[in-house]
This record gives structure tokens, sequence and C-alpha cells, in this order.
């Protein structure tokens, strides 16, 4: 069973990433006011720019360093000496088929790895389900390298596709006397919400040598290998995605302004100036996106924007001079705005005219994403010799579960 290190507090490259982020920001607090300084008395110095602006790239740079640290530690690893482990049919099956592919289908089945017949029957197929500590490692991977499975909900299904009723008018309630008649309330309204598992696909290449390299442990390399290529794709789609063979992304369904929300739509309000935020009050903005969602949402809301609208953001100060932005202070935490956690989504679009580039709310109740159980892998040694392609395949789907858990800011006039 593969653990997650936990200990990350503990690490001395997560403290002297972490270190270096703070002092940094320290520094960046300290020449963004001195430009501020100087444009109040309209002394604008453009050397005050650029060195605020190769402060800001250190300080965005410190906390990918922090974050990369923080990730690598809590990354699973299979823990022991993989020639130490017990081995067991099944594995020694599975480790024959990768290294070797000299298994035999018939064999592969007996040991368990065919859980549901490849397309053609036969190892030439659709290749073998993968065991389930490597689909395990693979997805533990995922919620580590993709943010949005961090902060979004995740269901694993069994089917091609998750129906989930959903409550678009709930039922209605009435005060009444003891003895009194009661008339019949409202119906409940429910309305099906289909989140259907496209295929996701990936395939390193491996070299004979690595095949042949006992002390190589290929669950690992696998997983590893794969992770950032289906990361990359999951975390694109799950804001940008069409829905047509990939999930459906957060920014792909109805958006309406705020004033006209109802449900299946996402309300928006607008920052009052196309493509930025005013030049005055410009917090105000974000402060107005907190509180459009209900009240329920809010305890467990976060920012979502990528790392441009996060380096316009830092600048900003409230109303008693106190910048709203501040880093994390511990391994592990996020950067935080106005109090709120901040995940920072490189999909997300840069502002622009009537471009959505921040969004808040609930996403643990508001998106779903949905895995569907199992991981295939089809050895092929054939397509690119002399290397081993392992075509990997999973299925994932994902879509918007309740529109009132998220609200977003258009960056225009209205």
């Amino acid at each position: 069973m593969t653990q997650e290190n936990k200990q990350v507090a503990h690490s001395p490259e997560t403290r002297a990433a972490l270190h270096e982020v703070l002092a940094t920001f320290e520094a960046y607090k300290a020449s963004n006011d001195q430009r501020l300084s100087a444009i109040e008395t309209k002394r604008a110095d453009i050397l005050l720019e650029e060195q605020l602006a190769r402060i800001d790239a250190s300080l965005t740079a410190a906390q990918g360093r922090f974050d990369r640290a923080s990730a690598a530690l809590r990354r699973p690893s299979l823990g022991d000496d993989p020639r130490l482990a017990e081995p067991n049919e099944r594995k020694a099956a599975w480790d024959g088929y990768v290294k070797s592919g000299a298994v035999a289908a018939s064999l592969i089945e007996a040991k368990g790895l065919s859980q549901g017949s490849p397309v053609s029957g036969t190892e030439t197929g659709a290749g073998f389900l993968a065991p389930t500590e490597l689909e395990q490692q693979i997805l533990r991977r995922l919620a580590i390298a993709s943010p949005l499975r961090d902060i979004c909900q995740v269901q694993t299904i069994s089917g091609s596709t998750y129906r989930k009723p959903v409550s678009a008018k709930g039922l209605t309630a009435s005060w009444v006397a003891e003895t009194a008649s009661r008339a019949e309330t409202t119906g409940l309204t429910l309305d099906i919400l289909d989140f259907p598992a496209s295929e996701l696909y990936a395939a390193p290449a491996a070299t004979q040598a690595l095949l042949d390299d006992a002390l190589v442990n290929m669950d690992e390399w696998l997983a590893a290998e794969v992770e950032d290529a289906f990361a990359a794709q999951e975390t694109t789609a799950f804001i940008n995605g069409t829905g047509t063979n990939q999930p459906k992304g957060l920014l792909n369904h109805s958006i309406v302004a705020e004033s006209s929300h109802e449900w299946n739509k996402i309300g928006y309000l607008a920052s009052g100036l196309s493509g930025n935020f005013p030049a005055t009050n410009p917090t105000d903005k974000l402060i107005d996106l907190v509180y459009a969602p209900k009240v329920q949402f809010r305890p467990n809301g976060r920012f979502m924007m990528n790392r441009k609208t996060v380096s316009a953001v830092r600048k900003f100060k409230d109303s008693t001079g106190n910048y709203i932005w501040n880093a994390a202070l511990q391994p592990g935490a996020s950067a935080t705005l106005l109090g709120y956690p901040v995940a920072e989504i490189e999909t997300m679009p840069d502002m622009a005219a009537n471009s959505y580039s921040v969004a808040f709310g609930d996403f643990q109740r508001g998106y779903l994403i949905v895995d569907r159980a199992g991981i295939r892998v089809l050895r092929d040694p054939y397509t690119s010799k002399p290397n081993v392609l392992f075509y990997t395949t999973k299925r994932v789907g994902g879509g918007v579960q309740n529109f009132d858990a998220i609200k977003l800011l258009k960056f225009a006039a209205s």
C-alpha cells in the first residue's frame, strides 16, 4: 500500500523555500509602497516599475519552488525496495507483461489482470487493466499535480456516465396552527445532470535497457511519466473543456449577469472597466465577488485565477493601507486574498476585454470531477522501435454541479 508523506513542515527544502517566499514578499511590498508614493507625488519612476516587475517575477518563482517542494514530499512513493517486497502471482504476471510482454494473455487473465476483456480479446487489443496499486498511485499523483482535483469534489464511478439528480427548486414549507387545515406544499423540482467520462491517454516510451534493469520499479516510473501529461490536459479541460469527448469546463457553461442568474447558469459581476480593474478602489470589486454567492458557500470559498492576474491583485491594499494579499505561512497552505485561499490555475484566462479571469466560490460543492475506475495499459513494442510505448488510458469527466456555488468576475464595463 502506498503512503503519502505528510511531514512537509519538517523538510529543510520546504522551510528554505517558505523563508524565500516570505522575504521576497516583504521586498515586494516595500518596492510597491515606493512606487505608490512616487505616483501620489506625481514623480512616477520607470526604474521603480521595472524593479517591482523583477521582484514580482522572483516572488512567483519562489512560490513555485515552495509549491514543488511541498508537492514532492506529499507525492506517494512505493516505500520498500521492490526486490524485498513479497511477490504475489498477480503482481508477478503484471511485471512480466510490462517488462517483456512475454506473459501469455491467458496467464494474465488467470491472474486477474484482465478485469473486463480487451476490445479484441487479445493482448494486442486495448491492453489490460493496471493493478489497483498502480491505479491508486496515478490518482494520488494527479491529486497533487492537478490543482483542481485538490479543491473540487471527485467521484469514482463504474459506468460510462454519472447521472446526478439535483434540486433546481426545493420544497416549500409553511407555518400553520396546530388544528388548522394544511394545504399541499409545492412539489420538489428535480433536474438531472449528466457527467460522461471521456478517454484521456498518454504513451510514455521506455528503452529496453530501462526495462531490463531489475532495480527500476516500472509502476513508479509509469505513474511519474503520465502524471504531468494527464494533469495538464485535465486542468485545461476542467476550465475550458467543450464537453464533447472531454469534460465540460467551468467557463463553457452558460454565463449571465448575476442580476439575471438562474439555475443552469453561472452568474458574473463586472469589474467596471474593460480588460482591467478600475483605477480607484479595485479591491471593492473583489469584495463584491466574495459576497455574490449565498452565505453557505462562503466558509469554504476560495479565489481562482492565473499567475498574471495574481500579479495584479498582489498590489492591492484595503482602506487602511494593508495589503489584501498574504503569502502562505506554512507548507501545504495557500496564499490568501481577503482572507480566502487562492488557487493558481494557469488555464484561467488573462485579464482582457470581456474575459472571466477571476472565479470565487465553493468549488468542492460547485464543480464535480468523475473518474471511471480502472486505468488500462497497452504495451506497444512496434510503433517506435527500439523503444517500447506504454499506451495508458483513463476515463475522466467533469462539469458544474451547483450553479449557485461559483461566481465569476468579468473584466468589462458591465
